[in-house]
């Protein structure tokens, strides 16, 4: 099974989080690659051969119940959502059932926004969680997969059914559904699959991962300004991406792979795997315009196809009757759980919000490498707080936290009091901020000395008896001493 490559700043922000997910870091990589497709799709394209055509990927998550498709699609809105504005809150759907209303859903949002100040707006993101009952209820409407069709190529949609014709012209829709691979083999006929209806659909099979040791760690912040650029970019104006001439030697071999590979397998696998080579261009254009370029290196189009690759092995798997894979997870070292709570609270937390956590004692902490432990008082009188912080960040007045000094006696601190005082007049700011400057000491600087166990008190003396020979010894009392009252 080969690891696609999670590339640009959605896999970089994909592999922040991965560590904290109980779902495969694949299935959130797809997931925020077909959404961020939807949010370029209105002006984005890509062309070959002088054709341009939409950049719109479609996705479907296959797993067995419970293992983390949700999740996943979760984890991949903490990726986007920041980045795109509101655009995943205004332009999601569900719940299409048939070409009428898919028509329907894109003309009424095209009438919404065509008198808006940036003009009609198509671009919509379908997502289909519970995608088997979508499939069963599609069968009784012969129109859909036509209209499906129609959507991926980005043709113009039309509904003549209604009295006032409907026309949706380059539409920018996107499907993202859920499914289990034994419910993908039921529904997701082979004949449609012939006729183009779901080999448009790239489907990828979920790892299922152990639990995490801490399921109160929350997801790390992503720092979307890369994907916040890239979506004004692409937005902007209207774009077509192309391939760049380092890229067309590796063009040439997914062609010829894609050809050579649906003339080798048998006739109902091959029919889902027929749009290998579009289906990498259009991954490739998505990721070269995240990074605001208008051209496919060889590189990008490498990792296209690592993706697309993956997937038409899983088509295969699934059309075998193959279940999820099972991927070992690496357990969370300590450093990473440290790292973690200390991003989860800003880059500064104390004492208090991390060992309880990572199950580890101040000393072990401290020892890490990369972790810088501070201590600050609050005033004369205040309680000592210990601050764990990452190598290299700066405190929150500019104080150096990378190297450890020892705490000061109190004759140092009286004469940096009265230097400062001294110089009050010619550096007032200054010195101000070197009073206020936080000091980095150890641990056991403030731990008091061990005093000494106190001395067991002796025990009392218990008064001896007399001896009492057998012979002088008292009768046995009854058994039940009230007996004798009676």
């Amino acid at each position: 099974m080969s690891a696609p490559v999670l590339y640009g700043p959605i896999g970089r922000a994909v592999r922040k989080i991965a560590p904290f997910l109980e779902t495969d870091a694949l299935g959130v990589y797809v997931a925020a690659l077909s959404m961020w497709s939807a949010a370029i799709g209105g002006t984005v394209k890509v062309s070959s051969r002088g054709n341009a055509r939409p950049v719109l990927l479609w996705s479907a998550l296959a797993a067995g119940t419970g293992r983390g498709k949700g999740t996943a699609l979760r984890a991949a809105h903490h990726v986007l959502d920041a980045s795109l504005g509101r655009f995943l809150a205004t332009h999601t759907t569900s719940g299409i059932t048939s070409g009428a209303s898919m028509v329907n859903h894109l003309w009424e949002q095209q009438e919404a926004t065509s008198e808006t100040e940036h003009g009609r707006d198509v671009r919509t993101v379908v997502i289909e969680e519970e995608w088997t009952e979508v499939l069963k209820r599609v069968k009784r409407d012969p129109s859909f997969t036509t209209k499906l069709r129609a959507a991926w190529d980005g043709a113009t949609l039309r509904n003549t059914t209604k009295d006032e014709a409907q026309e949706v012209r380059d539409p920018a829709m996107v499907l993202h559904a859920h499914i289990t691979p034994s419910d993908w083999t039921k529904y997701v006929g082979e004949s449609e699959a012939a006729g183009g209806s779901y080999n448009r659909i790239l489907p990828f099979l979920l790892g299922s991962v152990p639990m995490l040791d801490d399921d109160r760690v929350t997801l790390p912040k992503v720092d979307g300004w890369e994907l916040s650029d890239a979506y004004g970019w692409a937005t902007a104006r209207p774009r077509v991406i192309t391939l760049a001439e380092d890229a067309r030697p590796l063009w040439r071999i997914v062609r010829r792979y894609a050809r050579i590979l649906g003339e080798a397998l048998p006739e109902a696998q091959a029919v889902f795997i027929e749009r290998t080579a579009e289906q990498t261009l259009r991954v490739a254009a998505c990721l070269a315009a995240s990074e605001c370029s208008e051209t496919i290196t060889g590189e990008t189009l490498s990792a296209a196809f690592t993706l697309v690759r993956r997937s038409v092995q899983d088509a295969v798997r699934i059309t075998k009757g193959a279940t999820s894979p099972k991927v070992k997870r690496q357990p969370l070292s300590l450093a990473d759980k440290v790292r973690a709570r200390i991003e989860m609270h800003g880059g500064r937390a104390t004492s208090s919000q991390v060992l309880p956590f990572v199950g580890a004692t101040a000393a072990e902490v401290k020892a890490l490498p990369g972790i810088v432990v501070t201590v600050e008082r609050s005033g004369k009188t205040g309680r000592p707080a210990t601050v764990f912080t990452v190598r290299g960040d700066t405190s929150e007045n500019g104080a150096s936290t990378e190297t450890v000094a020892e705490p000061m006696p109190a004759s140092a601190d009286s004469d940096r009091n009265g230097d400062a005082s001294r110089h009050s007049d010619a550096q007032p700011a200054s010195a101000e901020r070197e009073q206020r400057r936080a000091t980095v000491v150890r641990l056991d600087a403030y731990r008091p000395e061990p005093k000494e166990a106190p001395e067991p008190a002796p025990e009392p003396k218990r008064p001896v008896l007399p001896r009492v020979s057998v012979t002088e010894r008292p009768e046995p009392l009854e058994e039940n001493p009230f007996r004798a009252l009676l």
